[in-house]
C-alpha cells in the first residue's frame, strides 16, 4: 500500500476542501440549528464532480480512484456528517451499485445524470422492522406480467425526501429470506410512490432523513437490476462501497475533533496555564491522534484494494468498525475539554458528539461489524465470489 498520495489525488482532497470551506462550513450551525437540508450545498457538491467522482468517464464521471472517495469524504465530514452522507449514499450505496449490478441499458440510463449530479440518488434497505436483519423485510414485488407490484415501507432513509431515483429493495419471494430479495431502480413520480421527512433527529440534523412508502407502486422488469433473488447480494456489494466512505468519513470527524481541541486548549487558561499544558488534555488529544491514524490506515488499506479490485468486505467493515466507534470517543473527549462550553452550540463539539452516534449504528451496527471480525477470525465466514465485482479502477471497459 502506497501511503504517498498522487497529485490528482491531492486535487481531489483541495477540491473537496474548498467546497467544505465555501459551502458548508459557513452555513452548518444554522442548517444543524434549524434541522433544514440545503439542496444548494449537494448542487454545488454535484457541479464540482464530487457525486460522480469514481464513475467512469464515458458516463459523465470523473474516472477517479477509491482512494479519491475516500478523501473526498473525509474532507466534507471534516465539515459535517450531513454532507458527507450525500457521497455515501448517492455514489457509494447507489450509483456504483447500478454500475457493478446494472445492464448496459441501466447504466446508460441512470448513471450520467447521477455522475454530472442532474439527479440525485438514494437507497432504500432499511424498514421499520428490518434494520441489522436485512433478509427479515417485508416490503413486497409481486411479478404482475411484464411488470413488478410493490407494497411495503423504507425508513430511515437518507435522502428520501430531495432524491430523484432510489434503488430499493423487496420480497419477490416473501418465503424466500435473503434469497428472495431483488433489487429495483425507481424514479420520483412512480404512481404509488410517496416519501417524507424524519424531524427531531439526535443528529446530523442538516441532512434530509425520511421514509419511502410503495402502495401498489408499479415498475417494470426493465427496472430490476440483477436477476430476481439477487437483491441480498447487490446489498452486501452496495454496503462495501459505503462503509468505506462512512469509514473515511469517521476519520475526518476525528481530525475535525483534534483541531476544536486543540485550539481550545491553546487558549483555554485554568490555574493560570493553558490547560494543553495538563497531561490529562494532552492523553485526551493524543488518542484522537493516535485513533485518526489508525483509522486513516484501515481506511486506506480497504481503498487499495478496492482499486485492486481484490474483494475486501472484511477490511472495509474492519475500517468502518474501527473509525466510527474511534469518531464517538474522540467527540465525547473534545466536549470534555470544552468543559460546559462543549455542552454549547457555541463550539461545534456538541455537534460532532451528535453526529458521531450515527455511524456507529448505519450501514452496519458496531455489534454487526464485531461479530464479522470474529467470524473471519473463527473462519465461519468466508468471503465468496459474487457475480460481478466491483471493478478495479482504472475503469477501462464498461462491466
Amino acid at each position: 500500500m502506497d501511503l504517498h498520495l498522487t497529485p490528482e489525488q491531492r486535487a481531489i482532497q483541495d477540491l473537496a476542501r474548498g467546497v467544505a470551506d465555501r459551502y458548508i462550513r459557513p452555513r452548518i450551525q444554522q442548517l444543524d440549528a434549524e434541522e433544514r437540508f440545503d439542496r444548494e450545498i449537494m448542487q454545488a457538491m454535484g457541479d464540482a464532480g464530487l457525486l460522480g467522482l469514481c464513475l467512469p468517464e464515458k458516463y459523465g464521471g470523473g474516472g477517479m480512484d477509491y482512494v479519491s472517495l475516500a478523501l473526498a469524504a473525509l474532507e466534507i465530514e471534516k465539515a459535517d456528517t450531513a454532507y458527507r452522507e450525500i457521497i455515501s449514499v448517492h455514489l457509494g450505496l447507489t450509483a456504483l451499485a447500478i454500475l457493478q449490478w446494472g445492464s448496459k441499458e441501466q447504466k446508460d440510463r441512470w448513471l450520467p445524470p447521477l455522475a454530472k449530479g442532474e439527479k440525485f440518488a438514494a437507497f432504500g434497505l432499511t424498514e421499520p422492522a428490518a434494520g441489522s436483519d436485512v433478509a427479515g423485510m417485508i416490503t413486497t414485488a409481486r411479478k404482475d406480467g411484464n411488470a413488478y407490484v410493490l407494497n411495503g415501507e423504507k425508513l430511515w432513509i437518507s435522502l428520501a425526501d430531495v432524491a430523484d431515483v432510489f434503488l430499493v429493495f423487496a420480497k419477490t419471494d416473501p418465503e424466500g429470506r435473503h434469497r428472495g430479495v431483488s433489487a429495483f431502480v425507481l424514479e420520483r413520480g412512480t404512481p404509488g410512490l410517496k416519501t417524507g421527512s424524519i424531524p427531531g433527529k439526535m443528529g446530523v440534523r442538516a441532512g434530509n432523513t425520511g421514509s419511502l412508502v410503495f402502495q401498489d407502486c408499479r415498475v417494470g422488469e426493465d427496472q430490476r437490476i440483477g436477476e430476481e433473488g439477487e437483491g441480498f447480494r447487490i446489498a452486501m456489494a452496495a454496503l462495501d462501497c459505503g462503509r468505506l466512505t462512512v469509514a473515511a468519513g469517521a476519520t475526518g470527524l476525528i481530525e475535525a475533533c483534534i483541531d476544536a481541541s486543540v485550539a481550545y486548549a491553546q487558549q483555554r487558561q485554568a490555574f493560570g496555564h493553558p490547560i494543553g499544558e495538563y497531561q490529562l488534555v494532552q492523553q485526551m488529544i493524543a488518542k484522537m491522534v493516535r485513533d485518526r491514524d489508525a483509522g486513516y490506515l484501515l481506511t486506506m488499506r480497504a481503498a487499495t484494494l478496492k482499486n485492486e479490485g481484490v474483494r475486501n468486505t472484511r477490511e472495509t467493515a474492519l475500517a468502518k468498525w474501527y473509525a466510527s466507534e474511534a469518531a464517538w470517543r474522540a467527540a465525547t473527549d473534545a466536549v470534555q475539554i470544552h468543559g460546559a462550553y462543549g455542552f454549547s452550540r457555541e463550539f461545534p463539539v456538541e455537534r460532532y458528539l451528535r453526529n458521531s452516534k450515527g455511524a456507529v449504528i448505519y450501514e452496519g451496527t458496531t455489534q454487526v461489524q464485531e461479530i464479522m471480525q470474529g467470524e473471519y477470525a473463527l473462519g465461519l465466514r468466508r468471503d465468496g465470489r459474487l457475480r460481478r465485482e466491483l471493478p478495479a479502477w482504472p475503469f477501462a471497459q464498461d462491466v
